[in-house]
């Protein structure tokens, strides 16, 4: 099942994708996505019933598609070097800051605010950073409540998929000791959707083919499978000692390809489209535009 939050006629609507550009939109007082994925198999079960019954169906070109978890309840939780070909890609090029391949996940978090829609702007502003990066991530949405979970177990505790782009700010990630939570929390930087795809139709952990494309020029290539840690591990060694709840959202890493590892480096600048595609998830299409972010909001 494919679900998004869309508006429509003013209002935000949860929606399940019914094939053939439809969307069968649930009761108005249904909830939004997160509340969906707090009701665990209920509320998958519920929102499949109502798509059964079709009592509402809109076309996709009648809405505007939203991040498909709109409503964060903390910082977004991330992966880093989780692609081994991308941790060897960036030796060099850290101003410094190389460290030895690690033995675990390296985790981090960003700022929600960072997340807009699968087709909406990209907010630039040169003024903060020169180096602008885009990073293809398959995205986990946690399904249940647990701490300490077990690897064996851990599937169970991922609700759906869906795609990001982790735009990075690699001058401003070396500025502040190279650490992540700042070069990657800008506002309005992070592209995320354009479903949430349950796990019974992908499993866990999901084989599938991601890729990022600028202005129609492949840059990324990756499967999946390819992750350093797979997301079992991940979820089970950030919950250790910590507890994971309902809508948590997990980014899992990008692989290689990242335009601060390439010769010579290629960075985003304004007008710049950027794809994120990975087949049986859709895809992010969005474009850079000048915004002024470095201003008081």
């Amino acid at each position: 099942m494919r679900l998004a939050t869309v508006r429509h006629q003013r209002a935000e609507r949860v929606g399940v994708l019914a094939g053939d550009g439809e969307l069968v939109l649930l009761p108005a007082g249904a909830g939004d996505l997160v509340d969906l994925v707090v009701a665990g198999d209920a509320g998958r079960a519920a929102a499949q019933q109502a798509a059964g019954k079709r009592h509402e169906v809109v076309a996709l070109g009648e809405v505007t598609l939203l991040p498909p978890v709109r409503r964060l309840r903390r910082d977004i939780l991330c992966a880093g070097w989780n692609y081994w070909d991308h941790f060897e890609e960036g030796f060099g090029r850290r101003d410094g800051q190389d460290v030895p391949r690690p033995e675990h996940p390296t985790f981090f978090t960003k700022g929600p605010d960072t997340v807009v829609g699968p087709t909406d702007q990209i907010g630039y502003d040169p003024r903060l950073s020169a180096k602008w990066d885009y990073e293809a991530e398959l995205a986990v949405v946690i399904g249940h409540t647990g701490r300490s979970i077990p690897v064996a177990d851990a599937g169970r505790f991922v609700w759906g998929y869906t795609l990001a782009n982790d735009i990075s700010h690699r001058d401003l990630q070396r500025a502040h000791g190279g650490q992540w939570l700042k070069g990657k929390s800008i506002d309005g930087t992070m592209p995320l959707g354009p479903w949430l795809v349950t796990a019974d139709e992908l499993g866990c952990p999901p084989d599938l083919r991601l890729q990022c494309l600028v202005n129609g020029e492949l840059l990324q290539d990756a499967s999946t499978s390819q992750m350093a840690f797979d997301i079992p591990t991940l979820i089970s060694e950030l919950s250790y000692g910590m507890t994971l709840r309902p809508g948590d959202l997990l980014l899992t890493g990008t692989p290689s390809g990242v335009g601060n590892a390439r010769e010579p480096q290629r960075f985003l600048v304004e007008g710049d489209e950027v794809v994120v595609r990975a087949a049986g998830l859709g895809e992010l299409r969005n474009r850079l535009v000048t915004t002024d972010l470095a201003g008081p909001a």
